[in-house]
C-alpha cells in the first residue's frame, strides 16, 4: 500500500496540467516498455495514465494500435502493484470497444473477479462485462449472480451496475438473475439497495403489474438507501403519470409520506415529484410547498437553490399556491449566490400583485449585469408572465426591457427580450407604440441577422395600422442602405406592406421601391420589381393574395409535388392548390411549447423547418398499392384510441383525407407475449354513400410490436353524406407461440375478432387550418371577390359559457382562429370568433361567429366561401 503514498515533494510542486503537450506517438512508443521482462509498476502507470488522458480527451487510436497497446497491457497482469493493476482494469474498459481479439483477458478478469483480493474483485467485473457481449455471458452467469450478493459491498454494487449496463444486449440473460438483485435489495448498504433496485425495475419495466408489485412491497418496508428511495419516488410517479385517476392511490400517499423522510435529499425529491404531477390540485400541492419553504431559509446554498428553482417552475402552473413563500423569498433577494436571487426574485414577479411590481423591477436592476445569460433569460421570461397578467404595467417592463436590450449579450438573450416586447404588443393594444419603437431603436444596431429579420418582419405587419405608420419607413429603409442582403430582403417586404395597407404612403413607397431595383443582390431586387409591380396595380384583391397573405403551403410536400410533376411531365398546368397547407399549431400546442422552452423562442439559421404531419405520413402511405392515384394528401387528423391501453390488443386510427378519398390507418399492438396473430385486417361497416375500395391487412403481428392495416374508402359526392360513424372489428388469425422465442408452436391458427369503438368521421377531417394575418382584409376581399355569404342563427343550450362556446365551435369546425379572437376577457357578455380554412379541393371558407351570453347562448354564424354548396354544407352541418 505504499505506492499509494505521494512524496512530500510531489505534492509541493502542483500546478499546470502535466499532461497538456504530450503527443499520442510519442506515448504509444513510450508503451514499449510494457514488454520488457522486468516491469517497472511506476513507470507503466504513468504511462497507462497518459493514455487515459488522451483518450478522454477525444483522441482516436486506430484498430492496429489499439490492439498493440492491448496485448502489451495484458503483460502488466504479472506485477502484483495494486494502482497499476486497477489502471489495467481502466484500459482494457477503454479499449475494448476499439481493439480486436480482447477476449483474450477474459480467464486473467475471471481470476481477479473471483480472487481473494478484495481491491481487484471490484474493477475486474466492471472490465470483463466491458468486453463481454451477448454470447459469452452464459460462461460467466454463474460468477455473477454469486457477484451480486456478495458481502462485500464494492463487489456486489459493481456487478448490479454492470448488470444494468448489461439489458441492453441481453436482456434474456439478465432477466434470469432477478432473485439475486431481490436479495441485494435487503442489502444494508446504501449504493447495493440502490443499484439493486434499479436492475430490478429495468428487468421489470415492460410488465406494469410486475412493477405495479415492486413498487408496492418496497413501499411498506423502509428501505434504508435514500437513493434508492428517490429510484422509488420517481417509479412511483411514471406510474401514477399512467394512471387515469386522480392522486388518490396507496402510491401518491406514499410520495407524500417521503416528505416527512429523515433524509433531505427524499425530502426533496418528494416535493419536487408531488409539484410536477399533472394531475395534482391546489389542495396537494400545500405539503410539497411548505418542504420546499423550509429549504428557502436552509444554511445550505444547494437546498435554498433547489427550492427556489421549484417554486419558481410551480409559479407558471399554480401562483396562488407559491405565494405563501412569497416572505421568505424576498429574503432571498440578497442572497449571495446570484443564482438564487435572480429565481427568487423572477418566482416574486410571477406571484407578486400589482402594487410591488415597480418596487421589484428596481431591485432586479441592481443587480442584473452581475448575472449571466442564462439568468438573464429566466428574468426575461418573468417579465413576460407579469406583462401578460398585468397589463397596465406595461410602461414600467418596456422600458426595463429595453435598457436591457441595449446592454452587452448573445442572440438568445437578445432573442428573449426581443420576443417579449412582441408577445406585450401583440396581446396589449395600448404597449403597441411604445414597444415598436424600442424595437426600431434596437435595430439601428442589431448585430443578429434573424432578430433583424423577426422585427422588420413585425414592423410590416403591426407599423401599418398604427396612428402614424410612415414614422416607421425611415427605421426600415435605413436597413436597406445599411445592412446585409438578408436584412435588405426582409426591409423591402416590410415596405410593401405600408405601401398595400396605408394608400396616403403608396407614392413614397414606390419611389423607395424603385431605388431597390438597383441592389447589388438578385433577392432584393427581384423581391423590390415584384412588389413595386403588383402595388401600381391598385387591386386590394392582389395585395391580398400576394403580399398581406404569405403563402401557407408546407415547403416539404411543395418540393415533393415539383420534383412528382417533373418526373411525370402532363399537359395539365401545375395547381399549387394540390400541396398540402403547412399546419398551423392550436393554441394548447403553442402553450406547451412555450412551457417546454420556458417561454424562450431561439432564432437561428440552423432552426430545421417544421415539417407537417401531412408530410410525415405521405411517405408511409407512397408504399400502398394504388395510392398514387389518389392525388395528393389533404389533411390527415390526430390519433384516434379505438381501444382502451391496458386491453390485449391496442388499436389506434389515423385519418388520411385527400380531395375524393379517404385512406383509414389502424395502427395495432399485440400485447400477448404467447400469441401471435396473422392476416390482421379491419371490417368497416361504413355509413350510406362511403364505398370501401381496397383493404390493405398487417401479415403478422407479434407481440408488442406496432404494424398497421389500411383500409381505402371512396367518399360520397353528396357533401353532407361525407359525415358519419363507422362500425368497427378487429378480425385475425391466432397462432399460440413460445413466449421467449416469439415463434408460433403449430402451424393451424382460429380465426378471432376483437370488437372495436366506433369511428366518427367529422366536418374537421375535411377541412385544414389557415392563419390570414388581416382577416377583415380578407373578410372584403372575399365580398369583392364574389363569394357566397350564408347566415343562420342557433341556439346553443348545451354550452353555459363564452369560453366553452368558443372552443367547442373551433373543435367541431376544424378552422383556425384568427387574431386571437379564441381568447374571452372576463366578465364580457358578447364575443366575436373569427375563423379561416381551406376545404379539401382548395376550398377557401371564412367564417364569423357572434355569440351573446343571455338565458343562454345564441350565436350568429356568417360564412363566405367561393363554393355555395361548401357554405351550405358548414351551415347545416352547425345547425
Amino acid at each position: 500500500m505504499s505506492s499509494f503514498k505521494r512524496d512530500k515533494k510531489e505534492e509541493e510542486d502542483g500546478g499546470g496540467n502535466p499532461f497538456q503537450n504530450i503527443e499520442k506517438t510519442a506515448v504509444l512508443q513510450e508503451a514499449r516498455v510494457f514488454n520488457e521482462n522486468l516491469i517497472n509498476a511506476r513507470k507503466c502507470t504513468q504511462i497507462l495514465t497518459k493514455i487515459l488522458y488522451l483518450l478522454n480527451q477525444g483522441e482516436q487510436l486506430g484498430s492496429t494500435e489499439a490492439t498493440e497497446v492491448f496485448f502489451a497491457m495484458t503483460k502488466l497482469f504479472q506485477s502484483k502493484d495494486v494502482i497499476l493493476r486497477r489502471m489495467v482494469y481502466l484500459g482494457i474498459k477503454e479499449l475494448s470497444s476499439v481493439a480486436n481479439d480482447v477476449i483474450i483477458v477474459t480467464s486473467s478478469l475471471t481470476k481477479d473477479m473471483t480472487g481473494k483480493e478484495d481491491l481487484y474483485r471490484a474493477a475486474a467485473i466492471r472490465a470483463l462485462c466491458s468486453i463481454t457481449d451477448a454470447t459469452m455471458l452464459q460462461a460467466i452467469e454463474r460468477y455473477m449472480k454469486q457477484a451480486i450478493v456478495d458481502k462485500n459491498p464494492a463487489v456486489s454494487s459493481a456487478a448490479l451496475v454492470s448488470s444494468l449496463h448489461m439489458t441492453k444486449i441481453a436482456y434474456d440473460v439478465i432477466k434470469r438473475w432477478v432473485n439475486e438483485a431481490q436479495e441485494a435489495v435487503n442489502s444494508d448498504n446504501v449504493m447495493v439497495q440502490y443499484h439493486a433496485l434499479g436492475v430490478l425495475y429495468h428487468i421489470r419495466k415492460s410488465d406494469r403489474l410486475a412493477v405495479t408489485k415492486l413498487v408496492a412491497k418496497l413501499t411498506r418496508m423502509s428501505l434504508k438507501s435514500p437513493y434508492a428511495v428517490c429510484l422509488l419516488i420517481r417509479i412511483a410517479c411514471k406510474l401514477l403519470e399512467e394512471e387515469d385517476t386522480a392522486n388518490d392511490s396507496s402510491l401518491f400517499d406514499f410520495i407524500e409520506s417521503c416528505l416527512r423522510h429523515k433524509s433531505e435529499m427524499v425530502t426533496y425529491e418528494a416535493a419536487h415529484a408531488i409539484v410536477n404531477l399533472r394531475k395534482t390540485t391546489s389542495h396537494e400541492l400545500v405539503p410539497a410547498i411548505s418542504v420546499l419553504q423550509l429549504f428557502c431559509s436552509s444554511p445550505k446554498p444547494a437546498l435554498r437553490f433547489a427550492a427556489v428553482r421549484t417554486l419558481n417552475q410551480v409559479a407558471i402552473s399554480h401562483p396562488a399556491a407559491v405565494t405563501a413563500c412569497n416572505l421568505d423569498l424576498e429574503n432571498l433577494i440578497t442572497d449571495s449566490n446570484r443564482s438564487i436571487a435572480t429565481l427568487a426574485i423572477t418566482t416574486l414577479l410571477k406571484t407578486g400583485a400589482e402594487s410591488s411590481v415597480d418596487r421589484l423591477m428596481k431591485q432586479i436592476a441592481t443587480f442584473v449585469s452581475e448575472i449571466s445569460d442564462e439568468f438573464k433569460v429566466v428574468v426575461v421570461q418573468a417579465i413576460r408572465a407579469l406583462a401578460l397578467k398585468f397589463p397596465r404595467k406595461h410602461s414600467v417592463l418596456m422600458n426595463f426591457l429595453s435598457a436591457m436590450l441595449r446592454d452587452e449579450g448573445g442572440l438568445e438573450y437578445k432573442a428573449s427580450i426581443a420576443d417579449t416586447i412582441i408577445t406585450m404588443i401583440e396581446d396589449n393594444p395600448e404597449a403597441k407604440e411604445a414597444g415598436l419603437a424600442h424595437l426600431c431603436e434596437f435595430i439601428e444596431d442589431c448585430e443578429h441577422t434573424s432578430l433583424a429579420v423577426k422585427i422588420l418582419h413585425l414592423l410590416g405587419k403591426e407599423g401599418p395600422r398604427t396612428k402614424q405608420p410612415s414614422r416607421y419607413i425611415r427605421f426600415i429603409y435605413n436597413r436597406v442602405i445599411l445592412e446585409n442582403p438578408t436584412v435588405r430582403a426582409a426591409a423591402v417586404s416590410a415596405m410593401s406592406q405600408f405601401g398595400a395597407l396605408c394608400p396616403d404612403l403608396l407614392e413614397n413607397i414606390l419611389v423607395l421601391l424603385a431605388r431597390c431595383q438597383m441592389d447589388t443582390d438578385d433577392e432584393v431586387r427581384d423581391r423590390a420589381t415584384y412588389y413595386s409591380h403588383i402595388l401600381k396595380q391598385k387591386d386590394q384583391g392582389l395585395y391580398e393574395s400576394y403580399i398581406l397573405q404569405p403563402l401557407q403551403i408546407s415547403i416539404p410536400c411543395l418540393e415533393r409535388s415539383l420534383r412528382e410533376y417533373l418526373e411525370a411531365p402532363s399537359d395539365t398546368p401545375f395547381d399549387i392548390k394540390s400541396v398540402p397547407l403547412a399546419t398551423v399549431p392550436t393554441e394548447e400546442e403553442k402553450q406547451a411549447t412555450v412551457q417546454k422552452t420556458e417561454g424562450i423562442l431561439t432564432i437561428g439559421p440552423s432552426k430545421p423547418i417544421p415539417v407537417s404531419r401531412e408530410e410525415n405520413y405521405t411517405e408511409r402511405l407512397s408504399t400502398l398499392p394504388g395510392i398514387q392515384t389518389l392525388g395528393p394528401l389533404f389533411k390527415s387528423s390526430e390519433i384516434i384510441e379505438l381501444t382502451e391501453s391496458e386491453t390485449e390488443y391496442v388499436v389506434r386510427c389515423v385519418k388520411h383525407c385527400y380531395t375524393k378519398h379517404m385512406v383509414l390507418q389502424f395502427d395495432c399492438i399485440n400485447t400477448l407475449n404467447d400469441v401471435l396473430l396473422e392476416n390482421v385486417r379491419i371490417q368497416l361497416d361504413p355509413s350510406e354513400g362511403y364505398i370501401i375500395l381496397s383493404e390493405i391487412p398487417c401479415s403478422k403481428l407479434p407481440y408488442n410490436e406496432l404494424a398497421s392495416s389500411y383500409v381505402i374508402l371512396q367518399m360520397p359526392e353528396d357533401l353532407p353524406s361525407c359525415f358519419g360513424t363507422f362500425g368497427a372489428v378487429l378480425k385475425f388469425i391466432v397462432k399460440d407461440c413460445d413466449p421467449t422465442t416469439g415463434l408460433p408452436e403449430t402451424d393451424n391458427g382460429y380465426d378471432d375478432e376483437y370488437i372495436l369503438e366506433n369511428l366518427e368521421i367529422t366536418l374537421g377531417d375535411h377541412i385544414q387550418r389557415l392563419h390570414k394575418i388581416n382577416w377583415a382584409a380578407a373578410w372584403e376581399a372575399a365580398a369583392a371577390r364574389g363569394y357566397i355569404e350564408m347566415e343562420d342563427t342557433y341556439s346553443l343550450s348545451s354550452t353555459n359559457t363564452l369560453e366553452e362556446a368558443v372552443k367547442n365551435i373551433v373543435q367541431f369546425l376544424g378552422l383556425q382562429p384568427q387574431e386571437r379572437t379564441d381568447i374571452v376577457l372576463e366578465g364580457k357578455t358578447t364575443h366575436t370568433l373569427l375563423l379561416a380554412g381551406v376545404f379539401r379541393g382548395g376550398i377557401e371558407v371564412l367564417v364569423r361567429t357572434k355569440l351573446a351570453l343571455a338565458d343562454g347562448i345564441t350565436m350568429q354564424l356568417t360564412v363566405r366561401s367561393p363554393d355555395s354548396d361548401i357554405a351550405e354544407l358548414i351551415i347545416s352541418a352547425v345547425g
